[in-house]
């Protein structure tokens, strides 16, 4: 017996097709879906890390500030103990500022010269004085600028000739004359030494010998009028 299938049978696979073709768009689109939820929420979960760690970061940085200006200030504080320190090391230095000043300019003093007022202001000194001829000031000059430890650079300022009456029926032609010289301090001295005494060791063919530091050398900034010195006989 042969059976004949009337029904719509095309139909009806075309729509179990399209069933499945629609059922099977719905879970990629919910598989879709969920991953891209993984997705979203795996970033979101780094994004919070990073923000913490950022956060820490932040939070580091402020302490690192916080202790790099506390460094500062010490820095400043330590700076400022130092310019103390060597302030005072200075003062101890110059104390036997009219004594070393005194005595270099009794060594230095050629015959035939005086000195009638010396003026100290800072390490500036102005001297004052009255000589036999101009020779002897030039002397005078030449000794403060090489042959003195604590004073250098001296500067001739006036030099004028005049008459001296020693009698009644005696008179005298002499110089007076006034300069200034520049005290060095107690550093400044003993690095002068210590390159005196590198020149000559080396002209002389041997090593240096080290050099004590200076006792003490002239350079208060005080102003000081000492009384005059004494000629030499």
């Amino acid at each position: 017996m042969i059976l004949i299938n009337l029904l719509p049978h095309r139909e009806a696979a075309r729509k179990k097709r399209r069933e499945g073709f629609y059922a099977a768009l719905g879970g990629a689109a919910f598989a879709g879906g969920l991953i891209a939820g993984a997705i979203f929420l795996w970033f979101a979960a780094q994004i919070s890390n990073q923000q913490e760690r950022n956060q820490l970061l932040a939070s580091e940085i402020k302490k690192l500030e916080s202790q790099i200006k506390d460094i500062a200030s010490l820095q400043e504080e330590i700076a400022a103990l130092r310019a103390r320190q060597q302030a005072v090391e200075d003062l101890q230095a110059d104390r036997n500022v009219p004594v070393y000043l005194l005595n270099e300019l009794v060594r230095q003093l050629p015959d035939g010269v005086y000195l009638t007022s010396m003026k100290q202001t800072n390490d500036v000194v102005a001297l004052t004085g009255i000589a036999q001829s101009n020779e002897r000031v030039s002397e005078l000059l030449r000794n403060l600028g090489s042959a003195s430890p604590y004073i250098t650079k001296p500067e001739l300022i006036e030099i004028v000739a005049t008459n001296v009456q020693l009698s009644p029926k005696d008179s005298r032609r002499v110089s007076n004359f006034s300069m200034r010289v520049k005290l060095l301090k107690a550093s400044e001295a003993a690095k002068a030494a210590s390159a005196a005494a590198a020149a000559a060791a080396s002209a002389a063919g041997t090593a240096p010998a080290t050099l004590a530091p200076a006792a003490a050398v002239p350079a208060s900034g005080a102003v000081a009028t000492a009384a005059p010195a004494s000629a030499k006989k």
